[in-house]
């Protein structure tokens, strides 16, 4: 896996984090995707512990590492391209404020550049995420304290979304949080 090391995210406090809240929230019988995969690390250990899992990434160097793992990967940007409703979603997405002078131009953009606020993914992937989800289905989402846990919390309301803390780390110079996500008649 080393020769991707440059150009797929590889896995990191906040991996390990989103990682150990999956593995207690899955179910033997869920349909589980993986949004934005990059190695396929979480896919590799969450894969036997459901019924079925599949994971996307945007980059063809993150997918085809997946796939090296023995991972179902299809590439795509968030939902684009993703048909039906699953039992448990997981994102671990760009959240770093990120300048526009801070991008360097390659697909490991993709994992890392946030937007100015830390939430542009965040928020694209909120707007979909309830067209997703099967009718208890849930979603846990990773989000540092730099993208803002009070905006995104606001952001997912607004789009029907319950909203759980389940896990917290201190990190550095960020906390990072997994939210579990449901639709207002989910039931955790």
């Amino acid at each position: 896996m080393n020769m991707w090391n440059d150009i797929v995210y590889q896995p990191a406090e906040d991996t390990y984090l989103l990682q150990r809240a999956a593995l207690a929230e899955a179910r033997t019988q869920d349909l589980a995707l993986e949004i934005g995969c990059g190695s396929g690390f979480i896919s590799q250990e969450l894969g036997p512990r459901v019924r079925r899992l599949i994971a996307t990434d945007i980059n063809p160097y993150a997918a085809q590492s997946a796939r090296a793992r023995g991972i179902e990967v299809i590439r795509a940007d968030l939902f684009r391209g993703i048909k039906g409703k699953f039992d448990l979603i997981l994102f671990n997405p760009p959240y770093l404020p990120t300048q526009p002078e801070e991008r360097i131009g390659q697909w490991i953009d993709y994992a890392l550049d946030g937007g100015e606020n830390g939430r542009l993914t965040v928020d694209r992937f909120l707007k979909d995420l309830a067209g997703h989800l099967q009718p208890a289905g849930r979603a846990l989402l990773l989000i540092s304290s730099l993208t803002g846990l009070a905006e995104v919390q606001e952001t997912a309301a607004a789009f029907g979304l319950t909203v759980d803390v389940v896990a917290d780390e201190q990190c550095f110079f960020e906390r990072l949080h997994v939210l579990r996500l449901g639709g207002t008649h989910s039931s955790f």
